[in-house]
C-alpha cells in the first residue's frame, strides 16, 4: 500500500497488500485484514469491498488460476507472487463481482507495471482483457467429482478426498459450496446479563439495516448480518455478548457444567469456551471453578481480557504444556474436562479460507499425534463418573471419529455418553449414528465441528468387579 502521509489506499490496493502477506506466509487473512483496515482511512463501502476481495480470492484461488491459465498459452508459472495476486484480484472482480472490465483491468495493469515493468504489464493487460471478453473455460461435469470440485469450488484433491469420506459423494458439492460462502456473524448472548430477545431488540434499534435472527439450536445463539464491527455496538461495551460460532457454543453445552464443579478447559486458547462454561454455570444458578490451560501465554492473556470484559469470576489461567504439566499446575482430577484440541482447522474454511492452501496431509497426521498425546495425558484427570468432551473444528476423520475410536479401544473405562438435556438446546440434528457431534455449514450454517462426549466409569483392567 502507498505510505504517503494522509493518503488512504484504494480498496484494491489494500486487498493486494493483505493477499501478498497471506500468500507469502507472513500473516493470516483475518488478522492482516483487520490491521490494514484499522490503519486505513477507507469509508465503510470501500472497507467492505476490500474485505470481499481478500476473502473471495482466497476462497476461489484455484478457479481464478484456471480461468487465467486458459488465456495464457505459455502458462503463469514464471510470474511472481505479487503479480499473481494482482491478476487474481482483477479476475475475481471480473468473474464474481461483475466489475466493469476497464476498471478492474486498468487498476491491475498499473499495479503489475509498478511491480514488474511494462513488458509484464502489457502481458497482464492482454490476458485480463481476453478473460473479460471470453470468460472462464467450460466447467467439468459433476460426474468427475474431483475435477468438478477443484475447478468450480477450488478444493484441492487431498481436501476433496477427506470431504467425500466425511459427508459422502452425494453431499460433497453442497458442502464445498457452503464452505465458500461468507458465514454470518454468530453472537453468544451473556444469558447471565440479558435475554436473547433483549439483545436482538437493542441491535435492531442501533443497526436497523442489520439482519438479526435467533439460532434454532440453543437459547444464547444469535446470527447477525450487515451490522458492521461488533465491538462498535453499545451492547458489546455493556458485556451483553461475545462473538462465537454456534457450533462452538454447542460444544460448550456438551460439557454440561453445573454450579460448584471444578472444570478444566484444556487448550483454552483465547477463552471463548472458557467464558461460556463460566456463564453457563451462572445461568444454572451458581459459580463453578474453571481452569483455563494452554501452552500459549499470549492466547491466555487475550482470554483474561475477555474474562475481565465479561465481568466473570472463578476462572484460573494456567499456562502449561498439557502433555507434561508440572506438578501442582493442574488439579489431580476434575468433574469435567473439555479438550478443544489443536487441529487442522478444515472446518472453519468459511472464515479462514487460506487453510486450503496452507495445510498439507502430513500436518494432519502430526496434529492427530498431538491430539492422541493430549487425550492420554488428560484422561487420568477426569474423575470416575466425570465427563470428557473432545472437540476439533475439522472434517478430517483422522482427527475426529478415528481419534476417538482409538482412544476408547485403549481406555475401556471411558464410553460415549449422550448429550445432557438442557432447556432450549437441540442436539438431535448433529448426532451421528455413533452418538458423536458433527456440524456442517451446508446443513446447519455453522462451522464444521466434531465432538465426542465420554464418561469415565470403572476400569475393568485395574479394578475388580463388585
Amino acid at each position: 500500500m502507498p505510505s504517503v502521509q494522509g493518503f488512504a489506499p484504494s480498496p484494491r490496493e489494500l486487498a493486494r497488500s493483505v493477499l501478498r502477506r497471506v500468500e507469502q506466509g507472513e500473516a493470516y487473512s483475518g488478522l492482516a485484514l483487520a490491521s490494514a483496515l484499522d490503519k486505513s482511512k477507507l469509508p465503510p463501502a470501500d472497507r467492505a469491498l476490500a474485505t470481499e476481495i481478500v476473502y473471495g480470492v482466497l476462497r476461489h484461488r484455484l478457479r481464478l488460476d484456471r480461468a487465467l491459465s486458459a488465456h495464457a498459452p505459455r502458462g503463469l508459472g514464471k510470474l511472481s507472487t505479487p503479480v499473481m495476486v494482482a491478476l487474481r484480484v482483477a479476475a475475481y472482480q471480473i468473474l464474481f463481482l461483475r466489475t466493469p472490465a476497464h476498471a478492474a483491468v486498468d487498476d491491475a495493469v498499473r499495479a503489475v507495471k509498478a511491480l514488474a515493468g511494462g513488458h509484464v504489464g502489457n502481458f497482464a493487460n492482454a490476458l485480463l482483457r481476453r478473460l473479460a471478453t471470453e470468460g472462464e473455460p467450460p466447467q467439468p461435469s459433476t460426474s468427475d467429482l474431483f475435477a468438478y470440485l477443484e475447478a468450480v469450488h477450488s478444493m484441492p484433491r487431498w481436501l476433496t478426498e477427506r470431504l467425500i469420506r466425511a459427508v459422502g459423494a452425494s453431499e460433497a458439492i453442497a458442502a464445498a459450496e457452503a464452505m465458500n460462502r461468507p458465514p454470518p456473524m454468530a453472537l453468544r448472548v451473556s444469558l447471565d446479563r440479558a435475554s436473547r430477545e433483549e439483545l436482538m431488540r437493542r441491535i435492531r434499534d442501533e443497526r436497523p439495516e442489520a439482519e438479526v435472527e435467533p439460532s434454532r439450536f440453543l437459547p444464547e445463539g444469535l446470527l447477525l448480518r450487515g451490522a458492521g464491527a461488533p465491538e462498535m455496538l453499545a451492547a458489546w461495551k455493556e458485556q451483553l455478548f461475545t462473538v462465537q460460532d454456534v457450533a462452538a457454543q454447542l460444544v460448550s453445552r456438551l460439557v454440561g457444567i453445573q454450579p460448584g464443579e471444578r472444570v478444566l478447559d484444556a487448550c483454552a486458547g483465547v477463552g471463548g469456551k472458557t467464558t461460556h462454561l463460566a456463564q453457563l454455570a451462572l445461568a444454572a444458578g451458581g459459580q463453578a471453578e474453571v481452569d483455563a490451560a494452554d501452552v500459549s501465554v499470549r492466547k491466555l492473556d487475550l482470554a483474561m481480557d475477555t474474562v475481565r470484559r465479561l465481568g466473570l469470576e472463578g476462572i484460573r489461567i494456567v499456562p502449561c504444556d498439557l502433555t507434561c504439566a508440572p506438578a501442582g499446575a493442574l488439579a489431580d482430577q476434575y468433574d469435567r474436562v473439555l479438550l478443544d484440541a489443536p487441529c487442522s482447522g478444515l472446518g472453519v474454511l468459511r472464515r479462514h479460507p487460506e487453510g486450503k492452501w496452507r495445510r498439507r496431509p502430513r500436518e494432519i497426521m502430526a496434529l492427530a499425534d498431538l491430539q492422541r498425546r493430549l487425550l492420554e495425558a488428560l484422561a487420568p484427570r477426569v474423575k470416575p463418573g466425570g465427563v470428557l468432551v473432545y472437540s476439533v473444528c475439522t472434517l478430517a476423520e483422522e482427527e475426529g471419529s478415528q481419534q476417538i475410536d482409538r482412544f476408547l479401544a485403549a481406555h475401556p473405562e471411558f464410553s460415549r455418553t449422550p448429550p445432557p438435556a438442557q432447556p432450549g438446546v437441540d442436539f438431535t440434528p448433529f448426532l451421528s449414528a455413533e452418538g458423536d457431534f458433527r456440524s456442517w455449514p451446508h446443513l446447519h450454517d455453522t462451522d464444521a465441528f466434531f465432538a465426542a462426549r465420554l464418561s469415565r466409569g470403572r476400569d475393568p483392567r485395574t479394578e475388580p468387579a463388585p
